[in-house]
This record gives structure tokens, sequence and C-alpha cells, in this order.
């Protein structure tokens, strides 16, 4: 059988196989992350995903639809799960269920359902639990590598479900903030990055614990590239721009400044750039726009590290890039097959019309 030269028509991949896949790439950092602070990792992600599928069938209910298409294609357990990876481990019940609310009810159903969604909905969900609950947001577990221990499944479902610890165990005890967090604090506090780092939280590529989290992203990261789930462009803009962006100040003054190693190893920058920002619905069309993209989740997330209220920025620097996507694809547009760029399509056009 002989093969004429391109374009072609691309197969048709089926959306649970994307989501399936991306699923599996998860594993490693979900493995790490239940490792590093509990089982209250694994609850979290089963009472997100529950609260995903109800709001799910509810809706598809209200809008006339058949569940099992949609329930079957995975989108509202991914969703789930991403925002559950983002939520401390002993996080109250209600904040996951409110976090899925807004995801899939708001930012996927009252948008037209999946396809039609603007904003990434686990970005959504978690934007609004992290401006409703920041108390909640700040108890994160002590690392294992740091306490030696972590909490048993009692007190993470005592903590969850009630509020409460068992007698004798209190909060400061069992928890802390994270290390971005520690790292703004203490800089505000008028402290040098050499004397926060000397606390047992600080590893030695970012933090403790944390460092193996982004690792374990990485990793299936590399399997959604192996697989040709995803491309390279919207991760590698986001690992360069933020070396880039970040590797000056360091090199001058790295007691106020924090290193590009630290800024990728600490929070969910990883993360983001492999299964947030990767997001087809919600990013860029265009192999320049994905570049494009990906630039400025980096860019705005350090910006919003240095100089912003919120300890991490990621979340709110993806959805401010999705509202930049149709400016973004229309001034990136790929050149036509067979002819040359727009401009010079249009200007020949142009020439022919003349007498």
């Amino acid at each position: 059988m002989s093969v004429t030269t391109g374009p072609h028509r691309p197969s048709r991949v089926r959306v649970s196989t994307v989501m399936g896949r991306v699923v599996i790439a998860l594993i490693p950092a979900v493995a790490v992350h239940t490792w590093v602070f509990g089982t209250g990792v694994l609850v979290q992600m089963a009472l997100a995903v529950g609260w995903a599928y109800l709001f799910e069938g509810v809706m598809l209910w209200a809008r006339g639809r058949a569940l099992g298409p949609f329930i079957s294609d995975h989108s509202a357990a991914l969703a789930g799960v991403l925002l559950a990876l983002c939520l401390p481990p002993l996080a109250p019940w209600y904040v996951g269920a409110t976090g899925m609310l807004f995801a899939i009810v708001v930012a996927k159903h009252l948008y037209g359902g999946l396809g039609q969604n603007l904003f990434n909905p686990a970005m959504v969900g978690f934007a609004v639990v992290i401006i409703a609950f920041p108390e909640s947001l700040t108890h994160w577990v002590t690392p294992r590598s740091v306490d030696g221990a972590v909490p048993d499944m009692i007190t993470v479902l005592r903590a969850i479900f009630t509020g409460h610890l068992p007698s004798g165990m209190a909060w400061d005890a069992l928890s802390q903030a994270t290390p971005l967090d520690q790292i703004r604090q203490g800089l505000a506090a008028g402290q040098t990055l050499t004397e926060i780092g000397q606390d047992p939280m600080f590893g030695g590529l970012g933090s403790a614990g944390w460092e193996w989290i982004a690792l374990a992203y990485g990793l299936g990261g590399l399997y959604l590239l192996k697989t040709q789930t995803i491309t390279w462009h919207v991760p590698g803009a986001v690992v360069l721009a933020t070396v880039i962006l970040s590797l000056p100040g360091w090199l001058i003054d790295p007691d106020q400044f924090r290193s590009p190693l630290q800024q990728l190893m600490s929070g969910a920058l990883v993360m983001a750039a492999f299964f947030i920002a990767t997001d087809p619905v919600t990013g860029s069309a265009t192999p320049k726009g994905k570049v494009v993209f990906g630039i400025g989740v980096a860019l705005i997330t350090l910006a919003i590290r240095a100089w912003g209220g919120y300890p991490d920025g990621v979340a709110f620097a993806v959805l401010l890039m999705n509202l930049c996507v149709p400016l973004i694809d229309a001034y990136t547009r790929p050149t036509i097959f067979g002819h040359g760029s727009a401009r010079s399509a249009s200007s020949a056009a142009k020439r022919t019309e003349r007498p």
C-alpha cells in the first residue's frame, strides 16, 4: 500500500483513552504523596472523585444528557484527582465538596460541558477553596521525612469529618505551613533564605518530601510525552521559563531570591507543567501558542510567589492564561499547508485583484 505526502487526517483518539493515560501518569505522584503525607491523600481523592461523579450525574440529568457516555469518559474523575492532590490531607470534607461543585457545575457544565469550558475545572475549584477556606488550606501534614511518622487512618478520618483531633493531639504538632508559605512569611519578617533553609522542612533540592513529589510528576509527564498524549511545548516552556526568569536574581542575591531548582521542586509548578497547563480544551491549540501559554504560566506563578498574597500562584496563573487563549491562538496560527504565511497570502491576493 502506498502512502502519499501529507497532510493526512489524524486518527481519532477517544476522550476516555486520553483521560486514562493521564490517570496512569499520576500514579507515581499519588504514591509519593501518600508516602510523604499519609493516607489522608487517598481519602481526599476518594471524596473528591465521589463528589465529582455526583455533581456530574446531577448536571447531566438536568441537561437531559445520557449518563453513560459522559460518566465513562473519566474527565470528572480526573478533575477530582487533580483537585485532591492540591488539598491538604486533613482538609475538612466540605472543602473538597465545594471545590468540586465549582469545578464540575460552574466551570464545566454551565459553559456547555466537556470541550466547551473556558477554564480548567480543577483549577477553578482550587482557586475557590483557596479564597473561601484559607485557614483549612494551611493545615498540611508534616512530611514523613521530617517528623518520621504520619497520622493513622483513625486520626485522618476524625480530622476530615469532624474537624477535631484525638485527645492530647494538637494541630500545631501535627501540621505546619508549606515550604512556600514558610519562605513567604520568613522573607516578610526580614529573614534570609539561608536562615529560612535551616528548618528541617527544607531538603537538598527544594523542600523535604515536596522535591520527591515534583520528581514523581516529572516521571508521569515523561510517560505522557512518550505516549504522545501531550507535546513538549507547554512543559518545556514552563520549566525553561522558570529557570531563565529565576536564575539572574538567584545569582545576584541568593539570600533574597530562590534558586530555579527551589522554584521547580517546591509547590505545584511541575504538576502544572505536565498535567494542568497541557489541558487540550482550556490551553492553546497551536505549537507557538503552547509555548506562549507555558511562559505565561511560569511568569505569573513566579510573580505571585514573589509579590502576591498567596504562597503559590499556579492556579491563578493557569486561569489567567486560560483567558488569553483565544488571543494567543489568533496570533500564533500555523502556516496553511501549501501556502506561505497568512500575511504573504493576503498580500498576494491583493496583488491579483489590482488591474
